[in-house]
């Protein structure tokens, strides 16, 4: 171990060989005190270079702080700093509303305001237009990193949206939902004030006065589905609602498209017995047919019989 020691005392000596009178101090204390703590600071003190960059740290003996220090030309400017401050502000109420929006689900009408301030946002941060000072904060913000980690995190929540198909319950400007979608509430509220006030006790009563409100609800949900303006919103409480009709209250009625179904299955049902009847009429038909021209056949011989005998 105090060969070891030596060995480390010589290294210093000879890479810091115009230091003879601090190193001759911390020859003394290293080997006095076999390593302690005092003697690794001070050998530390030795061994890092005396930069104005390399600054031992408390917690560790040889850490580095890099300073970010680069010319004024390079920085980003108070502007940039100050947009993409607003930037993060939005960023986060956006997604703490999908977070609180997603059981159930009520994506596009709860937060397509936080939607429209992030996409403001983003605009101006993305645009050529310039700002206080002539200056872009697009390459500064955007681009000027392998990563783009600005663009990364707002692509990924315009995935979000346009995932969720907001844009069929919102209005363009995205200032209040279509006039269709709150038509679709209004039904799906009624259906469910219908629900509740016969839930208790025998579901049959449920069953026989919703059935109507329910049914309508349905149709308008198809009709929706055909003209393509349907969001995640409304998938989601429909299939909610379904789920509430058919398992919790055990409740059915035909619907308007099994019709043709249960027509074309009772035709294929009833396709071999025709089949095997009308083959069994044309056989029997065809048997009839086949008599007749023995029988002429037959008279005709007898007549040429009876003119050569004659």
């Amino acid at each position: 171990m105090y060969i070891f020691q030596v060995v480390a005392l010589l290294i210093a000596l000879l890479y810091y060989g115009n230091a003879q009178t601090s190193t001759v101090a911390v020859n003394h204390t290293i080997l006095g005190s076999e390593l302690s703590a005092d003697g690794l600071k001070q050998l530390a003190a030795i061994v890092a270079p005396q930069s104005p960059v390399f600054h031992p740290s408390r917690g560790s003996y040889f850490s580095l702080n890099l300073l970010s220090a680069f010319p004024e030309d390079l920085e980003v400017s108070d502007y940039c700093v100050e947009l993409l401050a607003i930037f993060g502000q939005r960023y986060s109420t956006y997604v703490n509303c999908l977070v609180s929006a997603a059981r159930p689900v009520k994506v596009c009408q709860n937060c397509y305001g936080s939607y429209d301030n992030l996409m403001d946002i983003y605009t101006n941060i993305s645009s050529d237009q310039m700002g206080p000072g002539n200056v872009s904060c697009r390459d500064s913000l955007l681009r000027s990193d392998r990563l783009m980690l600005v663009f990364l995190l707002y692509n990924n929540l315009e995935d979000i949206w346009t995932g969720s198909e907001c844009n069929s319950c919102v209005s363009l400007g995205l200032h209040s939902l279509t006039n269709d979608t709150l038509y679709f509430m209004a039904t799906l509220n009624q259906s469910l004030r219908c629900f509740e006030k016969f839930q208790q006790g025998n579901h049959s009563a449920l069953c026989k006065e919703c059935k109507a409100t329910y049914r309508g609800l349905n149709e308008l949900y198809s009709r929706m589905e055909k003209n393509r303006t349907l969001c995640i919103d409304i998938e989601d409480s429909m299939n909610m609602t379904r789920r509430l009709w058919s398992k919790n209250f055990n409740c059915s009625f035909p619907r308007a498209e099994n019709v043709p179904v249960i027509a074309v299955s009772s035709f294929m049902l009833f396709l071999p017995i025709i089949f095997y009847l009308s083959s069994f009429l044309h056989s029997e038909q065809k048997k009839r047919k086949l008599i007749h021209p023995k029988r002429a056949k037959s008279n005709t011989s007898l007549v040429n019989i009876q003119d050569r005998l004659s």
